[in-house]
């Protein structure tokens, strides 16, 4: 079926192992599951030269759609290259596979080529889970890595695009995002990663200005929670007050000379009423 479709299409087929075909580079789209998503502009045009000398090496790997139009699998690098090289064809191996199976496979080869940051890959990650219902535990045995592993890598989608961001571009680890999500406020998260830049703290210190600020939090709060309590008591003591109040002066208009006064003492506070006989 695959094969009988591509036929109409006016492609060179070189005969071996895979079928390889010479297709247009202008029909074939980019892999909307691709999870890389920053690429180093020098190392593409470094490539392109490449391209321009030797041709491209490796087939790139695309799937049949329709009409003659292919959907790329893997192989982003090299695609972009060769339009940069100013090629109109290149080679690939067309496969057969489901929009699962192609997000999957685009993922593992960036995983394995080590051409993702671990914000890309956690979001590969995600994107799989969200995208085909997949959970931890299945996406763990396709991909070949512990659960563990996968839960550790999203969890750092918890920090804030901005900060993500910040992270990659000053060539921050993973460790430092791991210590940066730590604090609770993003905010804060912000000025403690001005701090790591300005003074290029190395893990160790970095995990350590983390600690005091997670300390600092933690007192603020307990302040709060006392400033809490006081705010509770003072207005508890207010709707006491205004209660005598009212009563008293019920008994005023029943004819009866009547009056309160109240004091503080320290930890105490009195109110004395007082009624005519």
């Amino acid at each position: 079926m695959l094969l009988s479709a591509i036929k109409f299409c006016d492609f060179k087929v070189k005969k071996g192992s895979n079928t390889v075909l010479n297709i247009p580079i202008d029909k074939i789209r980019p892999n909307p599951y691709q999870p890389r998503k920053y690429f180093d502009i020098t190392s593409l045009v470094e490539l392109s030269e490449s391209i321009r000398e030797y041709g491209v090496l490796q087939p790139v790997t695309v799937r049949f759609i329709n009409n003659c139009s292919y959907e790329l699998v893997s192989g982003e690098r090299r695609l972009r290259a060769s339009k940069i090289a100013g090629l109109e064809t290149i080679p690939c191996i067309v496969v057969k596979i489901t929009d699962n199976e192609s997000a999957v496979m685009a993922l593992i080869e960036n995983i394995q080529r080590q051409n993702l940051n671990f914000f890309e890959e956690a979001e590969g990650y995600e994107n799989l889970l969200k995208d085909y219902n997949l959970t931890q535990e299945e996406l763990s045995k396709k991909l070949k890595k512990s659960q563990s592993a996968i839960a550790n890598k999203i969890r750092l989608l918890r920090l804030p695009p901005d900060i993500r961001k910040i992270i990659i571009d000053n060539g921050l680890t993973e460790s430092h995002a791991r210590a940066i999500i730590r604090i609770p406020d993003s905010d804060i998260q912000r000025e403690v990663l001005k701090t790591i830049i300005d003074k290029d703290f190395n893990v160790k210190k970095t995990e350590e200005l983390v600690e005091r600020e997670i300390e600092k939090i933690r007192n603020n709060q307990g302040k709060y929670k006392i400033n809490q309590k006081e705010k509770i008591r003072i207005t508890d003591i207010r709707i006491l007050k205004n209660t005598v109040k009212q009563t008293v002066d019920i008994i005023k208009k029943s004819g009866v000379e009547a009056g309160f006064e109240d004091f503080q003492h320290g930890d105490f506070y009195e109110i004395n009423i007082k009624i005519k006989l």
